[in-house]
């Protein structure tokens, strides 16, 4: 009865699980099965083993550890990796040794290579290099936490080349290694039914419990992959329970209940906790459980499971979210993190955290998260510095990871030797900025300082403190500046906290002021604040004749807030210095400060020079203008080719302005005659009121298109439509029918309603357009269509808005901040292409994407953003390209942090000094600005008629205020800059 329980209890497993159990567990139906055929002769032979000679085993090649491997070897065959078949010779063999050794040389070069470990132990495996390859491993393994699928592939090689104890033992370590690196099911899995195979050994049984519940304890809780370790470790003992079964008679009752009866509970108690955890298909669990036991199902247990149901159901949307995105799935993380953490279950927080590591290794924000919760909550010693090495090994570039690991390390009292080789870690994992060296040796400087006893005037703890403030110094001066061309530390924070120590815990300022002696060298004699800080720390550990001599220099050097130091030294020598203190500080602060009103307006009147030099430049550039529009003029072209110029003259002056000239053809515009009454009066007087000959010849074909473009009729855009619309612009003016040839870009993106070109009132496209969709996510994936090329030109497409009700809105499509992964490289030449750049690139890590910078014609400005898959790869890149030459040009690399935009200027930046704002003048507008009334008939206290297309003049001021402002000199001019 027992024996028929067990084995329906196995049928529910053989089905594919319904619903989002499993991410891949469907696919691995046929495999569980021949592992649970293996499993279940393993135990067998094992148990018949322990129960000696008299036993007959009841089937044959069972009775030997040795036929359970290879049956284990042959189950786990069926899901192996699919680089196994690869094991074969390459046809070209040769190629791929010659790669071998380019990917060999380039680690040599650069061992933080990630693809190249990957691609080396790719090539390796297909040239069968076994020993070769497990080095290769070995090497990556021991720079950076390898994948789960690089951990199986690894393991299933090992596995197979196992063939007696001593290499099963090796794979258990590596097993070992593998669970450390990350949170993964499959390998916990694939671990406890390789340790089915061992179970003959000594110790072998004990062995395998000991994995399933590490398994349990680390995955167990996951809610869509935790079943299947549940369910291997339940098979496992149900086949314990089968192949004692027959052994149960011939036991005595005492003895039976020992063995028997106990290995029976042990399959009650591992259904009964895996019932009260909310995991998927637990209602198959359930029955199975009922199915499986002969005796009613307790109440307690029934009470576990209808709470674990309930928990389930609150689960849900988080896991349910997390199966719908696409990998990376941060954003789901975060909200199922959030919402784990208002939970307080410390099991379930780390498992989450795990899991969201797992596809995230490379956020260091997600780590520095996890690490501060156990830091602060768990405390734990193994499992916080575990994650904390796990951390600084997924993003070395992080001075934050590696800060907090020296923290954690040193509060969880590990070894200063283990501390010390960790910082020296630290200083070779290659970070981005000069600022993150001298944070990193400021905390390992703190921790150096934490172990000296001061109470003792010399140890050996102390001596080691001040050879690495000296060596911290070096280290900053030799290495970090040559390679940032900076130290990192131009305020020497680092000199400072040394001085500091020297003073007030060493007690001795001789060595602190030596320490000031050097800082003010560096450039920092002219901050009021620093020699602030020193007279403070003289004050306070020194003598009053080294606090008059630092404020003394104070006065001499300072450049930025002199009259802050004068006050200090005069309040200084009111409350403890004689008179002739008092004199000699009085006429030196005296002294400096009428030095420094002198400079102050010498620089003022400097700069209104220049601001005049401006101004004059400006005034030469209009009038230069103003000669230039007068010189057309005067050639007064005839016909046709003066209306042209003065279209010609008009568009230039407006520009790409969106809104037409509301000049006087608008008015024609909107009161042509009717056609034949047109055609009559042209036949007449000509285009320009001339008698026409009467051999007139017939317009041209750009004519009558121009005219027919001029009677397409005004279509006023419709603003509640924005949402629907793009803008499109910088388009080329030559663009023949824009509708016709933009449709099939936009109608890929949805369903087009109406696209509307822009044309000028000679009837030629503007450069710009709307296209209108039927639908709003439609406009939005139509923005994706920017910076397309058309004809030769950049497309831009940006979201239709209001400017004049959003004046303030800016579109600007890449990111203005520093981006770490991304390169920004000046100086290539025009015609480098995007392949030949990515080609360069690409050999220092995996790049995401490249942007060559061009004008709003399309042309190359020798500009390019490159953007690679971590920070680690760009900060390499940037090692490695800088200088280098491309073509006879010498490139430039940085990381990409561009300068802030600047703001448009506001309208209220044109207020003059009275306070309403000064007309903005139109340009375009001078031929009808004059007024066209006779000066005698103009009255004194008529107001001025108003221009009609400008603005009206400004009205004649009162005698009483007719006075003009009198002439400022330079000096009153400084003197005005100065009182502000």
């Amino acid at each position: 009865m027992a024996t028929a329980a067990a084995a329906s209890a196995s049928e529910p497993e053989a089905e594919a699980p319904a619903g989002p159990q499993a991410e891949g567990e469907e696919d691995e139906v046929n495999a569980d099965g021949s592992r649970r055929k293996v499993l279940s002769r393993a135990v067998a032979a094992a148990t018949y083993k322990a129960a000696g000679p008299g036993c007959e085993a009841p089937e044959e090649g069972v009775s030997d550890s040795g036929g359970d491997e290879e049956d284990y070897a042959m189950a786990s065959s069926a899901e192996s990796s699919p680089g196994e078949c690869e094991w074969e010779y390459d046809d070209d063999e040769e190629k791929n040794q010659l790669e071998i050794e380019r990917l060999e040389e380039q680690l040599s070069i650069n061992v933080f290579d990630y693809n190249c470990h990957v691609d080396l132990i790719r090539l390796l495996r297909l040239e069968g290099e076994l020993t070769k390859v497990r080095a290769a491993r070995q090497k990556m393994s021991e720079i950076f936490p390898l994948t789960e699928e690089l951990w199986l592939e690894w393991l299933h090689d090992e596995i197979n080349m196992a063939l007696d104890g001593v290499d099963r033992e090796q794979v258990y370590e590596l097993f070992e290694r593998a669970v450390k690196d990350y949170i993964c099911p499959d390998i916990w899995l694939e671990y406890g039914q390789y340790s089915v195979g061992g179970i003959g050994q000594k110790g072998g049984l004990e062995k395998v419990r000991s994995v399933f519940e590490r398994a349990l304890s680390s995955v167990g809780l996951h809610m869509t992959k935790g079943l299947a370790i549940w369910e291997a470790y339940r098979e496992f003992e149900s086949a314990v329970v089968e192949a004692a079964r027959p052994m149960a008679d011939f036991l005595t009752p005492s003895d039976r209940e020992q063995t028997f009866d106990s290995q029976l509970e042990k399959v009650h108690s591992l259904f009964r906790r895996q019932l009260a955890i909310p995991l998927y298909d637990m209602e198959a669990t359930f029955a199975e459980y009922e199915e499986w036991s002969e005796d009613p199902i307790p109440e307690v247990v029934a009470q576990s499971y209808a709470k674990a149901l309930q928990q389930l159901e609150k689960y849900k949307p988080y896991e349910e979210a997390l199966l719908r995105a696409e990998a990376p799935r941060l954003a789901e993380y975060q909200a199922y993190i959030e919402f784990e953490m208002k939970g307080g279950d410390p099991a379930r927080i780390q498992l989450i955290f795990e899991r969201a590591l797992v596809e995230n290794c490379l956020v260091p924000d997600l780590w520095i998260r996890y690490s501060q919760y156990l830091d602060r909550q768990l405390k734990v010693k193994d499992l916080v510095l575990s994650v904390h090495s796990r951390a600084v090994r997924n993003c070395p570039w992080t001075v934050a990871l590696w800060s907090r690991y020296l923290l954690a390390m040193e509060r969880h009292g590990a070894e200063h030797q283990v501390i010390s080789a960790t910082f020296e870690k630290a200083l070779s994992a290659g970070f981005i900025q000069a600022t993150d060296y001298v944070e990193i040796w400021q905390t390992y400087l703190d921790y150096l300082r934490r172990r000296v006893d001061f109470k003792q005037d010399s140890s050996k703890e102390l001596e080691e403190l001040r050879s690495a403030f000296t060596r911290a110094l070096e280290y900053l001066k030799q290495e970090v500046e040559e390679r940032f061309s900076e130290s990192g530390d131009p305020s020497c924070v680092i000199m400072q906290n040394w001085a500091r120590i020297e003073a007030r815990l060493c007690s001795n300022m001789q060595k602190a002021r030596e320490l000031w002696d050097s800082i003010m060298t560096k450039g920092n004699a002219k901050y009021a604040n620093m020699w602030l800080e020193y007279y403070s720390l003289e004050r306070a550990h020194g003598d009053t004749q080294h606090c008059r001599k630092a404020l003394h220099r104070a006065v001499q050097c300072t450049s930025d807030y002199p009259e802050h130091v004068c006050e200090v030294l005069l309040t200084m020598e009111r409350t403890e210095g004689t008179l002739e203190d008092w004199d000699i500080a009085v006429q030196k602060t005296e002294t400096r400060l009428a030095r420094v009103s002198e400079q102050r307006i010498k620089a003022a009147e400097k700069e209104a020079a220049l601001a005049l030099q401006e101004e004059e430049k400006a005034e030469q550039r209009k009038r230069t203008r103003a000669e230039k529009k007068a010189l057309k003029r005067k050639k007064k072209p005839r016909g046709a080719d003066k209306h042209k110029a003065d279209e010609d003259e008009e568009e230039e002056e407006w520009g790409d302005d969106e809104e037409e000239q509301p000049n006087k053809r608008r008015k024609l515009e909107n009161s042509v005659p009717p056609a034949s009454d047109a055609q009559d009066q042209e036949a007449e007087m000509g285009l320009f009121g001339r008698s026409a000959p009467t051999d007139a010849k017939a317009p041209s074909k750009q004519e009558r298109a121009a005219a027919l473009k001029r009677d397409v009729p005004k279509v006023a855009h419709d603003s509640t439509k924005d949402s629907v619309t793009v803008f499109v612009s910088n388009l080329p003016y030559s663009l023949a029918e824009p509708d016709a040839k933009l449709r099939p870009l936009f109608e890929a993106c949805g369903e087009v309603a109406e696209i509307r070109p822009i044309f000028s009132n000679r009837g030629d496209f503007r450069g710009y357009c709307y296209v209108e969709f039927k639908e709003e996510k439609s406009a939005l994936q139509a923005l994706g269509l920017d910076r397309k090329v058309v004809e030769g030109r950049p497309m831009f497409v940006s979201p239709c808005v209001d400017k004049s009700k959003n004046p303030d809105f800016k579109v600007f499509r890449y990111s203005t901040a520093l981006e770490k992964h991304k390169l920004f490289i000046s100086g290539l030449p025009f015609s480098c292409t995007k392949e030949e750049l990515e080609e360069l690139c690409e050999v220092h890590g995996t790049v995401k994407d490249i942007r060559l910078v061009t004008n709003r014609a399309g042309k190359p400005k020798g500009l390019a953003y490159v953007e690679y898959e971590s920070e680690s790869q760009a900060s390499q890149a940037v090692i490695k390209m800088d200088g280098t030459t491309i073509r006879e040009n010498t490139i430039k690399v940085a990381i990409s942090n561009p300068p802030q935009r600047k703001v448009p200027e506001k309208p209220e930046a044109r207020k003059g000094p009275a306070g309403p704002m000064v007309p903005r003048q139109m340009r375009g507008k001078g031929r009808t600005q004059l007024s066209l009334l006779p000066r005698a008939l103009q009255r004194p206290g008529a107001p001025a008629p108003q221009a009609e297309n400008g603005p009206a003049p400004k009205p004649a001021a009162p005698a009483s205020t007719a006075t003009e402002a009198p002439m400022m000199s330079n000096a009153d001019f400084a003197k005005l800059l100065l009182r502000k």
